[in-house]
């Protein structure tokens, strides 16, 4: 074989397999992302929207009630519903086709009569290794074939870990580390657990009454991941607190007081340079946690306690040193200094979900207004904004992601996807 076709072999191999991981990082598998950072890799995407909004690609209907947000991998667009008072996963091509939806398990029946206004899924599925994971709003936890939508395996959390559904039902995402699945059931028998994806199978459990183990309910959110100390920590919440846990053991690690109100810490937390930002609505606002280490054991303190940035359930963003979201009683949208929650800047109008690609924040109001402004800490900058059309009953909740150079935008019934790609 000659030089030059050798050359040209290696260069083909090396274009396809650059072209391969682009591909992989323009997918969004997980609520938030691969890093739970909700920031999109991508770049090249339109830096300001027609006066209408950008092309609409397609409309998929069918989805029921629900405010499930969206994961894409390998090529298909994952959400979920209730239809006919059952949670489905859902399955489409790039197109919008359904290619299969699956059941998984009965519907949340609220307690109080105000809240039947926010029945519906909560949940967004999370795709890997070939496999679809939901938990359903009454706390099923489902195994599903990514590509056909088969059934491999469930588990009832409130059964098995004698549980009972929140006052405003299951909301958690689950989250996968290579073959290891977590999920918090917030039950009896095991505050959080680790399961193997493959096959469902318990490795540990995490007890409550444990040492430096979580007071509370659930608290609504996510999980995200965070290497200090040696330790990759999951940090989430419960009702009373933010905690931290070692996610090969079980064992927990560190847990500061956050207590709103209401007993409703929705919003997932922000992890930056060994702090932990952690936002709290219903009166009462956000802290940021140092974490510190001795020998083994790791130590938290609160380095500030602010009323700013009370974040509801929308998500915060972490960007070149600034946090950027909307407020709960602290109305309007804040971009606040990391370190010191020095606030930087308030647009006092609008309150909602937001994400983040090739430097720009992608805003979805809660009255249904899409925004685009810049990531900025010198000032609220809004380059263009859309109305998403009527997708039924509900609040404008689901959180828009941006894969493939779509916006995928849930409301409702209804998923929309829009080409925001600067061609």
């Amino acid at each position: 074989m000659s030089i030059k076709t050798n050359f040209f072999r290696t260069m083909t191999i090396i274009i396809a397999m650059a072209a391969l991981t682009a591909a992989f990082a323009a997918d969004w598998p997980e609520w938030h992302g691969t890093d739970k950072t909700n920031k999109s890799k991508e770049t090249g995407l339109l830096k300001q929207w027609p006066e209408d909004g950008p092309k609409l690609l397609w409309t998929a209907s069918g989805l029921g009630e629900g405010y499930s947000g969206v994961t894409t991998s390998g090529g298909i667009v994952y959400s979920a519903g209730v239809v006919d008072k059952v949670n489905h996963v859902f399955a489409f091509d790039r197109t919008g086709k359904l290619l299969w939806s699956a059941p998984a398990g009965g519907m949340w029946v609220p307690t109080r009569s105000f809240a039947r206004a926010y029945e519906g899924s909560r949940a967004t599925p999370t795709i890997a290794g070939g496999m679809a994971y939901y938990l359903s709003d009454i706390g099923f936890l489902v195994a599903l074939d990514a590509k056909t939508g088969e059934q491999k395996w469930s588990m009832n959390l409130r059964e098995k870990y004698a549980a009972e559904v929140p006052e405003f039902a299951y909301s958690e995402s689950p989250l996968v580390l290579g073959d290891r699945l977590f999920v918090a059931p917030y039950g009896k028998k095991a505050t959080v657990i680790c399961l193997d994806r493959k096959t469902g199978k318990v490795i540990w459990e995490a007890k409550p009454g444990a040492a430096k183990a979580p007071t509370g309910e659930a608290g609504y959110s996510s999980f995200i991941v965070a290497d200090f100390g040696g330790y990759k920590q999951l940090i989430g919440f419960t009702s009373d607190h933010v905690f931290g846990i070692d996610s090969q053991t079980g064992n927990f690690l560190w847990a500061e007081a956050l207590k709103n109100n209401r007993g409703l810490n929705c919003a997932d937390a922000v992890f930056h340079n060994g702090h932990v930002f952690a936002p709290s609505g219903y009166g009462r606002g956000s802290i940021l946690v140092k974490l510190g280490q001795s020998g083994k054991n790791i130590t938290s303190s609160k380095v500030y306690d602010i009323k700013l940035l009370d974040n509801h359930h929308g998500g915060v963003i972490f960007h070149e040193g600034h946090l950027y979201g909307s407020g709960h009683e602290a109305r309007g949208w804040f971009c606040l200094d990391f370190m010191t929650g020095r606030q930087k800047w308030n647009e006092p109008r609008g309150k909602g979900a937001v994400t983040f690609a090739d430097g720009m924040l992608y805003i979805y109001e809660e009255d249904g207004k899409m925004r685009l402004v810049k990531a900025s800490p010198d000032a609220f900058t809004e380059v263009s904004s859309f109305q998403v059309p009527e997708g039924g009953r509900g609040a404008y909740w689901a959180h828009p992601v941006v894969s493939h150079g779509v916006l995928y935008v849930r409301h409702a019934d209804k998923l929309y996807a829009y080409d925001v790609k600067n061609k």
